[in-house]
């Protein structure tokens, strides 16, 4: 289980001594999809002076995390972004600040200090939720098994994605590992019988 922010983009600005300071923040799932959204913001914003980053993802062997001051003073920026996902325990987010320079030098200090609102600002505009590592799942059961184990996933939260009829029927879901045991030592207190399990690939949930 982890927190996370909803997959709506949102951005955000702050202006401190002239200096402007936008900063976009994205929901992303892998490394490679966070350096993807950088390239954008980089291109878009072609005439800044820098693009501060911090992004922190959850696997399974680990959180995966990055930052880059982008040529401001080392410690200024991306680490202390960084520290804010770390501190509100958020993974798979992506927060770039860039910064267009207004003429006033604002020291290490007013830096760290600006680097930081605007990523406490964007992080305001979102909506953080809890999820988890879970898996693509197919249940076969028998027909007349079908409306107690429907009962069985809404009564436990976990999400149907949609029906096969066949000579049984198969049940897509989404669920997480700690719900599929629970399941499967279930069955005879709700009295169904799953037939046959079919996994896919894992997702969040």
């Amino acid at each position: 289980m982890f927190k996370t922010i909803d997959e709506k983009y949102e951005s955000s600005e702050i202006v401190q001594k002239k200096s402007k300071f936008i900063a976009d923040i994205f929901y992303v799932e892998t490394a490679t999809e966070a350096e993807e959204k950088i390239k954008i913001i980089k291109k878009k914003y072609y005439d800044s002076r820098h693009n501060c980053f911090a992004y922190r993802i959850y696997s399974k062997i680990g959180i995966i995390q990055k930052f880059s001051d982008d040529g401001e003073p080392s410690g200024t920026a991306g680490g202390p972004m960084l520290n804010i996902l770390e501190s509100k325990g958020i993974c798979n987010v992506l927060v770039i600040v860039t910064r267009y320079f207004g003429g006033i030098l604002l020291g290490t200090g007013g830096l760290v200090r600006a680097y930081s609102e605007a990523t406490e600002e964007v992080l305001n505009k979102c909506n953080i939720k809890e999820k988890e590592i879970g898996v693509k799942l197919s249940i076969e059961v028998k027909y007349s098994d079908l409306e107690k184990i429907k009962y069985y996933l809404n009564k436990n939260n976990i999400r149907i994605i949609g029906y096969e009829f066949l000579e049984n029927v198969k049940i897509n879901t989404e669920i997480s590992n700690e719900k599929l045991d629970l399941m499967l030592k279930s069955q005879n207190t709700f009295n169904f019988e799953i037939l046959k399990i079919d996994k896919g690939e894992e997702t969040y949930i």
